[in-house]
């Protein structure tokens, strides 16, 4: 009796580990860096335009950047770091909320792979590019098609090259996705529709992709807001650091197709 009782008590266990593993949802952010020689934009600064420098690049390391303001945010928590991940992904690293059984993972591709970034996010939006990294011993978290809401930001590289690959969803799940770029719904639009991911939030003009803008969106995403929502929360963000007007920034960010 007693090792019934021990038996069903660890079972017990393990199935409440197993539901809380299926409970976490992860956001996958791709940054591809800033980066004046790779890169066909306008040109800033020397010192926050080189992509193969994330400590002091525009989209990274500077106060505006993901890493710094995400690290300074009073919703997340740094967690882990990873250097180096591979030959064009130079940083990892995973943000825990504080309140919410959410984590942000957020990786920081050298500007020179500007296209490699957009097609593991397309990939990802797809379903055909998967993969888990091991937190610690309990927590797998879940990277490219395995996340909930995968976003893109960074330079629109579609301006500059063409992909043939349609990215076809390969698997029937529908993904949120967020693409922070110059007229990103203008481009975007075919390989979206193809992957049959939801366009929670992008572009339709210029705009200047910083961290504020997905931060905050994602704050209203996270308790469960309406895309409309969503939209409002990022206009505002944006509207708050560009001083561009709201009607002006509920222009620019949009949501849906």
């Amino acid at each position: 009796m007693r090792k019934k009782v021990i038996f069903l008590f660890s079972f017990f266990l393990f199935l409440l580990s197993v539901s809380s593993a299926q409970q976490i949802q992860t956001i996958h952010v791709m940054v591809a860096l800033c980066d004046n020689k790779y890169q066909g934009i306008v040109k800033v600064p020397k010192g926050i335009g080189n992509g193969q420098d994330p400590d002091n690049n525009l989209y990274w390391g500077c106060g505006y950047g993901i890493r710094t303001y995400f690290r300074k945010s009073a919703d997340w928590k740094e967690v882990k770091r990873y250097k180096n991940v591979d030959d064009i992904c130079l940083e990892r690293i995973v943000f825990k909320h504080k309140t919410k059984n959410c984590y942000l993972i957020a990786d920081a591709y050298d500007g020179k792979y500007i296209s490699d970034c957009t097609i593991d996010f397309l990939e990802s939006c797809a379903g055909s590019k998967k993969s888990t990294i091991k937190l610690d011993d309990n927590t797998d978290l879940g990277l490219y098609g395995e996340a909930k809401l995968v976003a893109y930001i960074g330079h629109n590289g579609l301006m500059d090259f063409s992909l043939a690959n349609t990215y076809k969803n390969t698997d029937g799940k529908k993904r949120d996705a967020i693409i922070l770029a110059c007229y990103s719904k203008r481009f975007f639009t075919p390989y979206l529709q193809s992957a049959k991911a939801n366009p929670l939030l992008w572009s339709t003009h210029l705009m200047s992709p910083e961290a504020y803008t997905l931060h905050d969106a994602i704050t209203v995403y996270l308790d469960g807001g309406s895309a409309a929502s969503v939209r409002e929360a990022a206009a505002t963000a944006y509207n708050k650091y560009q001083k561009c007007g709201m009607k002006g920034a509920r222009g620019l960010l949009t949501t849906g197709f």
